[in-house]
């Protein structure tokens, strides 16, 4: 049986992925180079092939890795706050709470945002990534609207209120948030703005 080579095993398509990410989030994707990720990781450019068949697979993996890592980190924020109060508005309450601590550590709470770097450099990917950030949109949309609509079954509104325009407050204030703690250098930016995000749904649904 053929062994794998330690260059072609997955620890270094992983390799190449965390520094591909760093290096996407410091200075974007079209500053960043094969030959940097290859001398990062300490491989050839044929190992770099090995794993990508080129620079836009590569991207699309990326995205692939980073949503996934996003939903995985949410359904455990969540989830932990549902175990610790099982009313559904409560529940969400507490884990917007455990969110705003989370990023209290910036950038290890949060490096930075891959949705909306890929969205500014939209041109230089294909269609397949184009649409898989869209979907990754979609989804943050998808899940607190969902959300919404369980703790309305509850709390009818107190106010009237678009849930999908809601839920898509939440991608806005964590990116916009992320870009005004970068700009400031001001770690409290972004936990600040999604508390007050907890005072609005606590409005919304309590009237208080």
């Amino acid at each position: 049986m053929n062994e794998i080579s330690p260059k072609r095993g997955p620890e270094t398509r992983q390799h190449l992925l965390e520094f591909a990410a760093q290096s996407v989030l410091a200075k974007g994707f079209a500053a960043t180079s094969i030959d940097e990720l290859i001398a990062a990781v300490g491989i050839t450019k044929s190992g770099f092939f090995y794993h990508f068949k080129n620079k836009n697979e590569l991207a699309r993996a990326l995205l692939q890795r980073y949503i996934d890592d996003e939903e995985a980190l949410l359904d455990d924020l969540f989830r932990r706050g549902d175990e610790l109060h099982e009313d559904p508005l409560h529940g969400f309450l507490v884990g917007l709470k455990m969110f705003a601590e989370m990023m209290q550590d910036l950038p290890n709470g949060h490096p930075g945002c891959l949705v909306a770097s890929y969205c500014y450099q939209e041109n230089l990917f294909d269609r397949d990534v184009r649409e898989l950030n869209t979907e990754a949109v979609l989804q943050w949309r998808q899940r607190f609207r969902e959300r919404f609509d369980l703790i309305a079954e509850r709390y009818p509104p107190k106010i009237p209120v678009d849930f999908d325009a809601l839920a898509d407050m939440v991608s806005v204030l964590v990116d916009g948030g992320i870009i005004i703690s970068k700009v400031l250098r001001d770690k409290e930016v972004l936990p600040k703005q999604i508390m007050l995000l907890r005072d609005y749904v606590r409005v919304i649904f309590l009237g208080t």
